[in-house]
């Protein structure tokens, strides 16, 4: 299994919080950061057609030098939309369809209100087709540099077995998505939860992983 797709399996568990109404944050204009006002307009006349009014007046999109290897991001906590700067290189049709793309997160955290959702699941995708990218994938193939970095820690779901190296330390509670779904509906279960193991071998394990 590959590490990307060992990594769809983490189900990360925070306690579910209030949903309050959104609110205009303040714009992220300094340093790498560039604030877009038209692409703003055109992110509103997108949420418009797609019947999501409550994300029109406090939906903001940037342009974020420090994206390298992401053609954009989308901040749901924020109603923020990041745009990688390489993306003008592809031209105006590509810009749009990376804004629908991340758009399309906000369409879905909002309709799902505070039930958890899995980044590209079947809400995004949904999403996606309201906004007119219904054939949209869930990585872009640009050729932008990748950075790859080695995992430095080894995670383990002590029900299945299945190892999670990880670049950096888990910060929070964090289950494996495979067993939860299986046993528990798909909602956090502590039986799941990652521990962090030392290998035999950390060195050699480590240099298989990256390679």
């Amino acid at each position: 299994m590959r590490f990307s797709d060992q990594l769809s399996f983490l189900f990360s568990f925070t306690p579910a919080p209030t949903s309050p109404p959104l609110k205009r944050t303040v714009p992220a204009t300094a340093g790498a950061q560039t604030r877009d006002r038209a692409l703003e307009a055109q992110a509103q006349e997108i949420l418009r057609a797609a019947g999501a009014s409550a994300l029109i007046p406090v939906v903001q999109v940037e342009w974020n030098a420090r994206l390298r290897s992401a053609a954009g991001r989308a901040h749901y906590h924020r109603q923020l939309v990041s745009l990688n700067p390489r993306l003008r290189q592809f031209g105006a049709a590509e810009i749009d369809r990376t804004l629908r793309h991340e758009l399309a997160h906000l369409v879905a955290h909002l309709r799902a209100g505070r039930r958890r959702i899995s980044p590209h699941g079947p809400e995004w995708r949904l999403a996606c087709r309201d906004l007119g990218v219904g054939d949209e994938q869930r990585c872009h193939s640009l050729p932008f540099p990748v950075r790859r970095r080695p995992p430095r820690f080894l995670y383990k779901c002590c029900a299945c077995g299945r190892d999670f190296p990880r670049v950096r330390r888990l910060r929070r509670r964090t289950a494996c998505l495979a067993c939860c779904r299986s046993h528990n509906r798909g909602r956090y279960d502590g039986r799941f939860m990652l521990r962090l193991v030392a290998p035999p071998d950390s060195v050699k394990f480590f240099t298989q992983i990256a390679v």
